[in-house]
């Protein structure tokens, strides 16, 4: 699961600065746009769902190239199901370990395009205290200029399917909840 969050706060800051109308540049991801979200099926039923409410990034990206990078920093006791109870086990060395690794970080530099248009951002998802290679598939990715910043603004969603093993996280596995996790990141970058 903290796998899953992490890589969807990088696709979404990768996805922030690879539309076709964006011009190169530095941006920040705007925390009030960005969510990073994760479900998992629970004892194959119900889809249990929580999301990190801090995180904060910055994408460089240069459309012309079509190169950049991204760097995305998650604070994981910011993680929040809207169930007490299930959000401090999410914090316990069950599955998180807060305690001892309090953030998570995707680094991104290899993106892809179909034409003008981003379709996804494959990097490093870091969490744990190991690091696995994570893509990130765009949808409806956009820039447009921001009537209130009066600036350029883009982001879109992303997402990805992880296998929480690979980070260590095992607990439940398989009759609570499967190994694969996904992670959804829905981002919005400010040109800088």
């Amino acid at each position: 699961m903290k796998t899953l969050i992490a890589a969807a706060a990088c696709a979404a800051a990768l996805g922030t600065l690879g539309t076709a109308h964006a011009d190169g540049g530095n941006y920040a991801i705007d925390p009030t746009h960005t969510f990073v979200t994760f479900e998992v099926v629970h004892f194959g039923t119900s889809t249990n769902r929580a999301r990190f409410d801090r995180k904060e990034g910055t994408v460089q990206f240069d459309r012309a190239a079509r190169s950049g990078r991204v760097e995305i920093t998650i604070d994981m006791a910011s993680v929040n199901s809207g169930v007490a109870p299930f959000d401090g086990h999410l914090r316990s060395k069950d599955i998180l370990d807060v305690a001892e690794h309090p953030t998570a970080s995707f680094v991104g530099s290899q993106f892809t395009f179909a034409g003008d248009q981003l379709t996804e951002v494959a990097g490093t998802l870091t969490m744990l205290g190991k690091s696995h290679p994570v893509t990130l598939k765009a949808r409806r990715f956009n820039c447009y200029l921001n009537p209130v910043f009066k600036r350029e603004v883009c982001g879109g969603d992303f997402e990805a399917v992880i296998q929480r093993s690979l980070w260590g996280v095992s607990y439940g596995l398989p009759a609570v909840a499967p190994d694969k996790v996904r992670l959804l990141v829905q981002v919005e970058a400010i040109k800088q």
